[in-house]
């Protein structure tokens, strides 16, 4: 019976090992295949790097392109918002590229005179440009915590969640610091988050390939 048990334990833990092997092997191939296809389009980011005066941030931007699109569809840098006030409104990936390297640059002139880091920029790419203003009255640097404070009880509100409801969010960060959610219209309180991360993708991809 105790020799049973211990080959069941054994095949249990070994399934359980496999599992996670196959989907860390998922996760690296999908996100390998993302990063060629921001790779793709470096010549449209090396035209708005230099137009804006942002070639410093070449990696940024394409880890917020990573994290917004993974490279699909038209509207890579998800601009539209920022340019007309809606959703698919950028019909070229040229044209959303421009203006996200143009809006990305706004906010990092913004946060710079009023004394925020950089991952107040990052964070405010998400949440808008207000957020700046929100850091800076609260020491000038991008937490998490403060990002939750702004998504549930300014953001989230603005758009209508008056109740803080919530949705599942499978991310590692989401994972780690509240078990996996977002709330409901209050943008991605990780994203400053997620973008270092996929800088980090970027830089390993880079150095290999």
């Amino acid at each position: 019976m105790k020799k049973k048990r211990k080959s069941i334990f054994r095949m249990i833990v070994g399934l359980f090992v496999f599992t996670i092997l196959a989907t860390i092997l998922f996760l690296f191939g999908r996100t390998y295949q993302s990063i060629k296809r921001v790779e793709n389009y470096q010549p449209e980011i090396s035209s708005a790097l230099e137009k804006y005066q942002m070639q410093e941030h070449e990696n940024l931007v394409k880890a917020i392109i990573l994290t917004e699109s993974r490279g699909n569809g038209v509207d890579l840098m998800q601009s539209s918002e920022s340019a007309y006030g809606q959703m698919e409104a950028i019909t070229t990936q040229e044209g959303s590229i421009d203006q996200g390297v143009k809006y990305l640059s706004e906010m990092i002139a913004e946060a710079k005179a009023l004394g925020c880091d950089l991952a107040t920029t990052i964070q405010a790419y998400n949440f808008g440009k207000d957020y700046i203003a929100y850091v800076n009255e609260r020491g000038g640097k991008n937490t998490v915590r403060l990002a939750e404070e702004y998504s549930r009880d300014v953001l989230s509100p603005l758009l209508g969640n008056d109740n803080k409801k919530t949705y599942r969010y499978w991310r590692i960060q989401s994972l780690l610091y509240n078990g996996g959610y977002l709330y409901h219209n209050g943008g991605n309180m990780f994203y400053a988050d997620v973008v270092k991360m996929n800088q980090q993708f970027l830089e390993w991809y880079e150095n290999i390939f």
